[in-house]
């Protein structure tokens, strides 16, 4: 039997809790063959409180990755996570162009910690303008809702809903807004926005702070099901499931956060905490 194939470039993660680590165990969880191009290798300073030191890869060594990945496989679904520097952002806009794909699910990063501020909108500014065009589905946070879609506050789900149809007109067929625990309320809020309408899902909070890998996790789940040939709103549903169990079941370390685990059973008491509603 062949295993459905996403593929993912994003960087690495050195601690399992995010980044590429988590997006290939997400995808074997659920049950496809994940394959993966490293964009920057990030890790954590213990000596430093915990700092992100980011170091990108050569762009060549980036276009190397993808040309030994697409030629090897058949490949038409790809989450774009972490990229880092303009010069990373060119070369995976290069690969892209270079085939056809069915889904291009962008997780847009537009923090790049442990960079300089200016390059950082550099960076920001190249990925708006270079990798979301090509994106079919894309999954921001609360903060990267508000950026993309140039709006100041986003505090309910009517907000949320509206960030979701900017950035929609942006290009992208689908838009998933995340609400998370920045999001006031006693729920975990995520719009899907289809182009014609608003699904709202919900999930009670587990507790007021970020779990590291969530969003890494979410948009990893919505790709390896979009690679099955699940449909949107369904993949969407999952991922949300998959998420919640993740952050349930989270992973406590020597470092000032936790992050997201999931085993690749999806517990029905966990998924009945998913509700599911239109917005009028």
């Amino acid at each position: 039997m062949t295993s459905p194939l996403p593929y993912v470039i994003a960087g690495s993660e050195a601690t399992g809790g995010a980044g590429i680590q988590v997006d290939l165990k997400t995808f074997q969880a659920l049950g496809t063959y994940g394959m993966g191009t490293l964009t920057c290798i990030v890790s954590f300073d213990p000596k430093n409180g915990w700092a992100h030191r980011f170091v990108p890869v050569e762009a060549q060594v980036i276009a190397d990755q993808i040309e030994a990945a697409t030629s090897c496989h058949d490949l038409d679904v790809v989450k774009i996570g972490m990229l880092g520097t303009p010069a990373t952002i060119d070369a995976v806009a290069a690969g892209l162009a270079t085939q056809q794909w069915r889904h291009v699910v962008l997780d847009p990063v537009l923090i790049c910690k442990g960079q300089e501020p200016g390059a950082a909108l550099d960076t920001d500014n190249a990925l708006k303008a270079q990798i979301l065009p090509a994106a079919t589905v894309v999954t921001p946070n609360h903060f990267e809702a508000r950026t993309l879609a140039g709006m100041d506050r986003i505090d309910s789900v009517a907000d949320l809903a509206e960030a979701a149809r900017r950035i929609h007109d942006l290009g992208p067929r689908y838009v998933i807004a995340k609400g998370g625990v920045e999001l006031g309320g006693p729920d975990a809020v995520d719009v899907l926005y289809d182009g014609e309408r608003t699904t709202v899902l919900a999930t009670p909070k587990i507790g007021e702070e970020r779990a590291s890998g969530a969003g890494c996790t979410f948009a990893a789940a919505v790709t390896a099901e979009l690679a099955k040939g699940t449909d949107i709103h369904d993949a969407t549903l999952i991922a949300k499931q998959v998420v919640t169990q993740g952050i349930l079941d989270r992973r406590a370390s020597h470092a000032p956060f936790d992050a997201v685990y999931f085993d690749g059973t999806l517990r029905a008491d966990v998924a009945a905490l998913v509700t599911v509603s239109t917005l009028a």
